[in-house]
């Protein structure tokens, strides 16, 4: 049996993942994520598992998806994990990034202030079991009722104002409200009974009464995670990572975080 073909497969898989694992020692390789998928564990899971399975040293870089892509395009991370499609788009149709990969799949959900429970429950704009986001926005500013958008440039705040372009709404004063700098959107709206948009895995984790999940299902609200490297510089973990967070052991990982689901 002429097994060269096999030695020199497995010197091409194995000798990039040690000079991977070799610089990370001394140079970590950054990941540029959204702070709602740190928020989420997500981040976590994939950082965790491939630096066990690898040995390669990943670095999170948390801020919103939009400051994130903004880095990604400078060549100050080495590769991204965000959802902001618009912007991801637009970056690999300019050829500012490459190397794209769907990794996980998630969706956001309404939530707003609810009193009851069972059957009896309602929100005061009368929204609890809906599963159309464009009626239910629509509904939200007809009454006025107060909405705090999640933090500019985040994923959330990206997917809502899609969805509410998507609703022919256009959301304003008074009622839909800007956290002030410093301060947590979803903490806020949860504190004063807001309504507001949040990523299903950052609710599970962080979600908290009088708030509910009012409005779910809507496959406008469906949010792929996406990882992709920067043209600007050549970390040789990224190139890995995306192989490696795109595979099996990828999905498997994207399925330990509660909210989120691997794609094929």
């Amino acid at each position: 049996m002429n097994r060269r073909p096999l030695l020199i497969s497995l010197l091409a898989t194995a000798l990039p993942a040690v000079a991977a694992q070799k610089k990370s020692l001394a140079d970590p390789m950054l990941l540029g994520v959204e702070q709602s998928l740190v928020d989420a564990g997500l981040a976590q899971a994939f950082q965790k598992a491939f630096g066990r399975d690898t040995g390669v040293a990943v670095k999170l870089v948390p801020g919103t998806s939009a400051s994130v892509l903004s880095a990604l395009e400078q060549g100050e991370v080495d590769a991204s994990m965000t959802n902001a499609p618009e912007i991801e788009n637009r970056l690999e149709k300019q050829g500012l990034a490459h190397d794209r990969h769907v990794v996980a799949r998630g969706d956001f959900v309404l939530v707003g202030p609810l009193e009851g429970k069972g059957r009896k429950a309602t929100d005061p704009v009368g929204l609890i079991g809906g599963r159309d986001i464009g009626e239910a926005l629509a509904k939200l500013a007809e009454a006025k009722a107060p909405f705090i958008a999640p933090l500019p440039g985040s994923s959330a705040n990206l997917g809502e104002l899609a969805l509410w372009r998507a609703a022919k709404v256009a959301p304003g004063n008074p009622w839909y409200l800007k956290a002030p700098a410093g301060t947590d959107p979803l903490a806020l709206a949860v504190s004063t009974g807001a309504y507001t948009v949040v990523d299903r895995g950052q609710w599970l984790r962080r979600g908290a009464r009088p708030l509910a999940v009012l409005v779910e299902g809507d496959p406008r609200m469906v949010s792929d995670v996406v990882v992709m490297r920067s043209f600007r510089v050549n970390h040789p973990a990224a190139k890995l990572f995306g192989q490696w967070v795109s595979g099996p052991n990828g999905r498997r990982g994207a399925g330990r975080a509660r909210g989120w689901e691997g794609v094929k």
